[in-house]
């Protein structure tokens, strides 16, 4: 790439430039021996032999855009994402944003950037149903559907579906569902695929478009059947629905396969503390956002703190809801001491039974939700509402880098575990 930037570039004779390369790949590989040398010697010679001029229409300086394509979009993605994401930013007026100044989530799905040369197609007959496709894939774009029979004679023609596996899954069809547009191509998907025939085959972007968007755009729209197997397994666990997607991150990513796991898991009760690094760029730039919420309205509470200090803030999070949390089971404890109806009571007893237990929490605290509401008069049941957000027990993770981790952070990764 240097050999072509310099012999493109005239900035100082090409034949100099070439010299100078060479010289810094001696000084840079002589110790790992004189056939590594040579190799990069060679790339630089053959680089020049190599370079194709590629010759365009001159009618290409004076192109216009098409026609625009009305799509049904959230004014922020018309008004704010797509004129940021088009380097327009600075021409926005400030009424375009809201007073407080907060971008909305799940954004990304409106991106549809369509840069992968090759994306997987999927072969029906050879599919194992095994999930791992789904479980690598970095982007959250080929993705597990549960189907009825209904649901699959109502779809587009060549929307195809086969009989799941497993007694769980009894009378309902399944299907992998790629997302051609948000796809990066980078084939994790494919190389996973544990089929003796391959169950997925990359092919030119052009081929699949036309016939996966609509199919993608239906199955998009179809129930996310998430109760039907357990959670904690590699099939279940690809049948809950990914609060990551479509993020920026690069094609094979090694880390958002591993968050986008993380959100299937607990990703409805997830706190992220974040440092700076990959994981902030592709979790957290403006304008789009990829964390997004379930069918519930819950997903994760992502916050982008320090390369230093990822595991001090974070704490700090777990620390005062800890102590928000003591408070309330305090306040729920003098209530049930109180003349209160019983089923409130029963209720607060449930949640104080299982304060530290994920669904008994959540199933108690939604009950609260639903029977507090009413009880306005009460100052300490109103004090206890104002609580609800902490009924269901939080997950807190901490997300960061080796860099931050074995370096700049370690002070503070050893003070959370020494605690």
């Amino acid at each position: 790439m240097q050999t072509a930037f310099f012999k493109l570039a005239n900035v100082i004779p090409v034949d100099d430039a070439i010299g100078y390369l060479k010289e810094q790949i001696d000084k840079l590989f002589s110790k790992k021996g004189q056939h590594i040398v040579d190799m990069n010697v060679a790339a630089v010679d053959k680089t020049i032999d190599k370079l194709v001029q590629v010759d365009y229409p001159e009618s290409w300086a004076n192109a216009e855009l098409g026609p625009k394509t009305e799509k049904e979009e959230p004014d922020f993605v018309k008004n704010v994402m797509h004129p940021m994401n088009a380097q327009q930013g600075d021409k926005l007026p400030v009424s375009y944003f809201t007073r407080d100044g907060i971008f909305p989530v799940g954004t990304t799905q409106y991106e549809k950037r369509g840069v992968a040369i090759s994306v997987p197609e999927w072969i029906m007959d050879n599919c194992i149903q095994c999930n791992q496709c789904a479980m690598v894939c970095p982007h959250a774009a080929i993705r597990p559907v549960i189907l009825t029979d209904e649901e699959v004679t109502a779809a587009p023609a060549d929307f195809t579906a086969k009989k799941a596996l497993g007694k769980d899954l009894k009378g309902y069809q399944f299907r992998i569902q790629v997302y051609p547009l948000d796809c990066l191509g980078c084939g994790n998907c494919a190389d996973i695929c544990p089929a003796k025939k391959p169950a997925l085959v990359m092919q030119p972007l052009k081929t699949q478009t036309e016939v996966q968007v609509p199919n993608q755009e239906y199955a998009a729209k179809l129930p996310v059947r998430d109760d039907i197997l357990k959670r904690n397994s590699v099939k279940g666990s690809q049948l809950q629905q990914p609060l990551i997607e479509f993020s920026g991150a690069c094609a094979g990513c090694g880390e958002t396969p591993y968050t986008k796991l993380l959100t299937q898991l607990f990703g409805e009760r997830m706190v992220i503390g974040n440092a700076t690094g990959c994981s902030s760029i592709w979790g957290g730039s403006a304008p789009s956002i990829p964390y997004c919420v379930n069918k519930d309205g819950f997903g994760p509470t992502w916050g982008n703190s320090l390369f230093e200090d990822p595991a001090e803030f974070t704490y700090g999070m777990f620390l005062g809801a800890m102590h928000q949390k003591n408070k309330l089971i305090d306040l729920a404890t003098q209530a049930v001491g109180t003349d209160i109806g019983q089923d409130i009571k029963d209720a607060l007893s449930g949640w104080l039974d299982n304060v530290k237990d994920v669904e008994g929490s959540k199933k108690y605290g939604d009950i609260l939700k639903q029977l507090l509401p009413a009880q306005k008069d009460n100052p300490l049941l109103a004090e206890i509402m104002g609580f609800s957000k902490l009924f269901t027990k939080k997950s807190y993770w901490i997300f960061l880098g080796d860099g931050a981790a074995y370096d700049i952070a370690f002070g503070g990764i050893d003070h959370v575990l020494s605690t």
